[in-house]
């Protein structure tokens, strides 16, 4: 299965689009196409992005969406600090969650602020994400199928 890690303007985009690349993105992960991977630290970043004021974002949408992420992600414990990217130290709580998960992607709207690989993650934005995997899912269900 696919081990990805999904940056929180990502899971914000979906939340506020329904129809848009981010949403097919994490819908791949509640839907367990893809395995998706959080840790503490993700997590809570997403909480408190979810509930900025700016995103009139209705609070049952959030407990709503947060819960969907809970029950069909894993949860790692990243273990070693990373410091990879100097501009946005909060960013690198992906890089680390990434590390503990081996994750094979990363998928975030803003790949400027990512190296384009980081150890075994590559990071692409939810458009090269979905280019990327969908072929191989449909050819892994072609498979189970025949």
């Amino acid at each position: 299965m696919i081990r990805v890690v999904i940056d929180t303007n990502v899971v914000v985009s979906a939340a506020l689009n329904d129809d848009g690349l981010p949403a097919a993105v994490l819908s791949l992960a509640i839907d367990r196409a893809i395995l998706m991977f959080v840790s503490t630290a993700v997590l809570a970043e997403y909480e408190t992005v979810l509930h900025r004021p700016r995103l009139k974002l209705n609070p049952k949408r959030i407990r709503a969406i947060l819960a969907d992420i809970r029950n069909a992600s894993r949860l790692v414990h990243p273990t070693g600090i990373v410091a990879e990217i100097k501009k946005d130290d909060p960013d690198n709580r992906f890089l680390e969650c990434a590390r503990a998960a081996a994750a094979e992607y990363l998928v975030t709207g803003n790949t400027k602020h990512f190296p384009e690989t980081f150890e075994t993650t590559t990071i692409v934005t939810p458009k090269q994400f979905v280019e990327l995997v969908l072929p191989l899912l449909a050819q892994r269900n072609e498979e189970t199928d025949g």
